[in-house]
């Protein structure tokens, strides 16, 4: 079985998981495919080192225990500063949504509580009966040597890819009826995106130096159903446009995670249904989509 068949990334990546009550870092190498150990490691501060990028990862590999395949994956990087993401950044999908392709890049914000791991359920509210939709996109996570924790501002669209330390697979869940009528109200419309359990993420992050990221396939499937297809190619904005334009407003750190926008053919999800999406090279994030409980929903009084 190829990696692409199993669901693994092309090349060697890097993964969070737990084990005995602790969340370590673990490894896989596609070819076998092997699994490492690397240890309780903070991913936040070896990205601010600039680690795990391929030959970093390798020498870590090197040294570490096998282990199996583990049974259950964890966020890559757990509670990132940042995750932004890029709206209309692929033409066909601005059309599909009313409008056309930005002049500049436009990106908003979903919360650290929005994130949930590969095979962890997107929860609907009880409260929210209305459209639910998939959006399949390329995640970048940020990691370079940031030794005085200044991170970086004002940087050039050739600057930019330096600080992306690996890819990943993630799925901006929205709430598009809510949003909508958030529009139409003239209201921000973070909360249709900040839904909690509406980021899934991962489970593997390939170190940017080791894949080329401007031309991969990004496919949604529902149910084993092909929704999304397209290529990143595609994008109005590429990486170094899109971070740039951020970096103008915002200090860039490590650990913050991008979200480089969704192709066309986003569509509902009800409770259900199972979610999959691959981007080439990167691997499979699945996430079942579950209704919430109203009544594990009520409101715990303080102790």
């Amino acid at each position: 079985m190829t990696a692409a068949a199993a669901g693994l990334p092309a090349v060697p990546a890097w993964f969070r998981f737990e084990r005995d009550g602790a969340v370590h870092v673990g490894a896989v190498d596609p070819a076998g495919p092997q699994w490492f150990d690397l240890g309780p490691l903070d991913v936040h501060a070896l990205l601010e080192k600039g680690a795990l990028r391929a030959a970093d990862l390798a020498a870590r590999m090197a040294t570490a225990a096998r282990m199996a395949a583990p049974e259950r994956f964890a966020v890559p990087v757990p509670r990132p500063g940042k995750i932004l993401c890029l709206a209309k950044n692929y033409v066909a999908h601005a059309k599909e949504m009313g409008g056309e392709a930005p002049a500049e890049p436009i990106f908003f914000a979903k919360l650290p509580d929005t994130l949930v791991a590969h095979g962890a359920p997107v929860v609907i509210p009880h409260w929210l009966t209305t459209r639910v939709d998939h959006e399949a996109e390329l995640g970048l996570v940020l990691g370079f040597a940031d030794a005085g924790g200044r991170g970086r501002k004002y940087v050039t669209a050739a600057q930019a890819p330096s600080l992306v330390a690996g890819f990943t697979v993630l799925n901006d869940v929205t709430a598009r009826k809510l949003q909508g009528q958030d529009r139409e109200h003239k209201y921000p419309w973070l909360r249709s995106k900040a839904l909690d359990t509406f980021c899934p993420v991962g489970p593997f992050v390939v170190p940017a130096d080791a894949l080329e990221a401007g031309d991969l396939r990004v496919v949604m499937r529902v149910n084993g159903e092909v929704r999304q297809d397209a290529r990143t190619s595609a994008m109005v904005f590429p990486i170094g446009a899109a971070l740039a334009a951020m970096a103008r407003c915002t200090t860039l750190r490590p650990g913050d995670l991008i979200a480089m926008g969704t192709p066309e053919g986003v569509g509902p999800v009800v409770a259900g249904d199972v979610m999959e999406v691959e981007v080439e090279g990167l691997g499979v994030l699945r996430n079942p989509v579950v209704a919430e409980d109203p009544a594990a929903a009520a409101e715990t009084p303080p102790a």
